[in-house]
């Protein structure tokens, strides 16, 4: 373990951000940053974090017995509090950095990671918005995700309707079939422009609001889609009345049951910058 730790490389150098990237983002709800990682910092990362998603997945259902959300991915959730090793790689000060450039705030706090694994023959992950899990008083959220592995739109890229997030919480749905279609009509309707990169490579970054609506493809190859995400809100938000069951179980579980009406600080949410 010791021998792991002292070869892990340190991620805390600072990567800048162009001030078309921030207005690319701050336009289209999403944008891309490239090769955040380095080959080797991948590499050495996607080990860790690899071993640890294994570890820690509860999901034991063949694919036949699960419903639309199960097939989607394996989610764990919050391996930094599991894992030293993926500590490293969630509390890394370069990318709390691009999430604070891209938003346009000072400092951030994370809200949670979860590494998202797309088996080979998973299913589409249906239209929906993020935020609507979040009691949270700002829209100044923002995820990061990070393939560890070279991805094409066949293992199941994310996609977006671009200048979505502009409109706030639009639906009150949750990630489902009925999600999916309530919101493939809603993107339709208002017409926004659907984005999907073609490929990203291991270590480059996408990046997206709390409220953009997004999608992705079931994953028609054979190999697993690896991705890692962190999700980082504004230092300074506040905690709001939950207003969903979903909402109830965040505020207890990454917030730690702080009072609607505080700021968002517990040891789950430590400052990042």
């Amino acid at each position: 373990m010791s021998t792991i730790q002292i070869q892990l490389p340190s991620l805390d150098s600072y990567m800048s951000v162009s001030e078309n990237q921030v207005k690319d983002f701050q336009t289209n709800g999403h944008t891309i940053t490239p090769g955040v990682l380095s080959p080797d910092e991948i590499a050495a990362y996607r080990n860790v974090i690899a071993a640890a998603a294994e570890k820690y997945n509860t999901e034991k259902r063949k694919m036949s017995d699960r419903d639309t959300y199960g097939k989607a991915f394996l989610q764990i959730m919050n391996l930094w509090r599991s894992d030293g090793l993926v500590k490293k790689f969630v509390l890394s000060k370069r990318f709390a950095k691009i999430a604070a450039a891209l938003m346009g705030v000072k400092n951030v706090r994370l809200y949670h990671d979860q590494a998202l694994f797309k088996e080979p023959g998973g299913g589409h992950t249906p239209w929906h918005q993020d935020q609507y899990y979040w009691p949270i008083d700002t829209t100044n959220t923002i995820t990061m995700w990070m393939p560890l592995v070279d991805i094409s739109v066949e293992m199941g890229m994310l996609t977006f309707a671009s200048g979505s997030h502009k409109k706030g919480s639009v639906m009150d749905y949750e990630i489902s079939d009925k999600s999916e279609e309530a919101f493939e009509r809603y993107v339709k309707e208002e017409g926004f422009e659907i984005s999907q990169p073609q490929t990203m490579r291991a270590g480059d970054a996408s990046w997206h609001y709390g409220f953009a609506i997004h999608s992705a493809p079931g994953n028609q190859s054979s190999k697993m889609r690896e991705v890692m995400t962190i999700i980082y809100v504004a230092d300074g938000a506040k905690v709001t009345q939950p207003k969903n069951d979903y909402q109830v179980n965040d505020h207890r579980t990454w917030l730690l049951g702080k009072p609607v009406g505080e700021i968002i600080d517990s040891e789950l949410n430590p400052l990042l910058l």
